[in-house]
């Protein structure tokens, strides 16, 4: 009995210490808006953060995702929502620091305990010049058909000029 509760303190531990968004480049909390009050235990929310593309300069995208309150939600321990939306902008003169592929992904958030994350991936319409960006959750098993989508059409900022995305694509 005594190994089984050293075993369980060392995973709470380990839960407790790795947060759900666990990145070095993790984004910033703009605001929290409860949804559920709660009286004993911490409030369900919607969160809204902000997240600068780590390989374009420039753009800053800022998504909403839902917080499940209660105890189990606090511990990490509840399976988040699907929801989330996006929605990303040119806040400055745009600079593409790398070559990327279609979809490739810009930020990960663990949303269950083991199997379920969500997700921003980047994409580029070369034709228009403009990057599109796709916040969605996924599951080991059965994903979640929910997903929000915002673009961004590149445009000259003062004196520079605006690059075109499709020279950055890996093809």
């Amino acid at each position: 009995m005594n190994l089984f509760k050293t075993i369980a303190a060392a995973a709470l531990a380990l839960c407790l210490a790795t947060p759900a968004m666990a990145q070095s480049d993790d984004p910033e909390l703009i605001f929290k808006k409860t949804t559920v009050w709660r009286m004993l235990s911490p409030d369900a929310t919607l969160a809204t953060y902000v997240l600068d593309d780590p390989s374009v300069e420039g753009i800053a995208c800022y998504f909403t995702v839902p917080e499940i309150g209660g105890w189990t939600g606090w511990a990490g321990f509840a399976e988040e929502r699907s929801e989330t939306s996006i929605a990303c902008r040119q806040v400055g003169p745009v600079k593409i620091t790398a070559k990327f592929e279609q979809g490739e992904q810009i930020y990960r958030q663990r949303r269950s305990l083991f199997f379920k994350k969500m997700q921003i991936v980047r994409g580029c319409d070369p034709k228009r010049n403009v990057l599109v960006y796709l916040a969605y959750t996924d599951k080991l098993i059965e994903g979640s058909p929910q997903n929000s989508t915002s673009t961004v059409p590149i445009m000259p900022w003062g004196n520079a000029p605006a690059p075109n995305c499709g020279d950055f694509l890996n093809q």
